[in-house]
């Protein structure tokens, strides 16, 4: 049996301003901080178990440290760590504990071009908060609407690489993703993807880096229950004198309400996601979009669409700077 995974299981982002950016991820966006210590926090949304969505460590420099993924089984964890070296990728065992409320995993670096530092694990805490933070509903981990925007879970990560169609093979062949939508040149090459293994439309999307580097972070995103949860949010973000980045409107790939926001104390970007849709068909073929409807797969109706601005940050890493497992990538 080929190991597999089964979700996008939580991201850790350097910032060079954690107090700043924790004000931005618990005290506006409104996820629940778990864990932490003087340099670093766990967090996570309301609809969460685990114990950890997202990690926020101070750096020098706005970074990605890594994404995790979350395999289906426990000995998936030391297949994968085979599977991947027998494909010539350098694989770094983390122990369990190294990383706050998590067990053994293992981490490399994206090949063909991607430039990504990516985590596999199973073991993980899944801590109660203080009884006066979680919720009466059982099946919530903490009371929802209690802070902020609150958004109920983590969604998708989408990257900058200098070429989606190598790094898409990749994560197809070696991590058993499938390739739900994708943008494609008419006789050319492919310049977007979105895939996953969930149902969802994207885990993970991958598109063009326009400067031509690898290794870019483009946005974190976190579901919303509906539209109007996301126009509430807008409202928040203003009251808190945060700028708006790009929305709300309605992308035509992947059909989610967004709006687009950075934190403050490290421009990592952020997206308020609700809607989507779900794919349940097993020989569901990847839509395919064209350049000549990029506008409208961008953005179907909301902001004006202008080509080329993929809103990336000033950091770059260039492709030929690989970076060591387990060690952080400029965003």
């Amino acid at each position: 049996m080929h190991p597999s995974l089964a979700k996008l299981g939580h991201v850790s982002l350097v910032t060079p301003d954690l107090g700043r950016s924790l004000r931005f991820f618990r005290d506006v966006v409104g996820l629940e901080q778990v864990a932490g210590d003087g340099s670093s926090v766990d967090l996570r949304a309301w609809g969460e178990f685990e114990h950890h969505s997202l990690t926020l460590t101070e750096g020098p420099s706005s970074a990605i440290d890594h994404i995790a993924f979350r395999a289906a089984r426990a000995e998936d964890v030391g297949d994968f760590a085979e599977r991947l070296a027998h494909a010539g990728v350098d694989v770094r065992r983390v122990e369990a504990g190294e990383e706050r409320g998590q067990g053994e995993a293992v981490r490399f670096v994206l090949p063909a071009g991607g430039g990504h530092p990516i985590e596999i694990y199973f073991d993980i805490d899944k801590p109660e908060l203080p009884a006066e933070r979680r919720s009466r509903l059982k099946n919530n981990s903490a009371r929802m609407h209690a802070t902020g925007i609150s958004p109920r879970c983590i969604d998708h990560v989408n990257l900058w690489t200098a070429n989606p169609e190598p790094v898409a093979a990749f994560m197809e062949e070696q991590l058993g993703f499938k390739t739900r939508e994708a943008i494609r040149i008419t006789g050319g090459p492919l310049v977007g993807t979105w895939m996953s293994v969930t149902s969802l439309v994207h885990d993970v999307a991958f598109m063009a880096d326009p400067a031509g580097q690898c290794g870019r972070f483009h946005h974190l995103a976190y579901y919303l229950d509906n539209f109007h949860d996301v126009l509430r949010a807008a409202d928040i973000l203003r009251e808190e004198d945060i700028a708006i980045d790009l929305g709300p409107g309605r992308h035509g790939i992947s059909q989610a309400f967004f709006c687009y926001v950075r934190d403050p104390g490290s421009g990592h970007r952020l997206e308020l996601f609700s809607g989507g849709y779900h794919i349940y068909d097993p020989d569901w073929e990847p839509i395919v979009w064209s350049e000549s409807e990029l506008a409208e797969g961008a953005v179907w109706w909301g902001p004006e669409y202008a080509p080329g601005d993929g809103h990336a940050m000033d950091q770059t890493t260039p492709c030929a700077a690989a970076t060591p497992a387990g060690m952080g990538v400029a965003t």
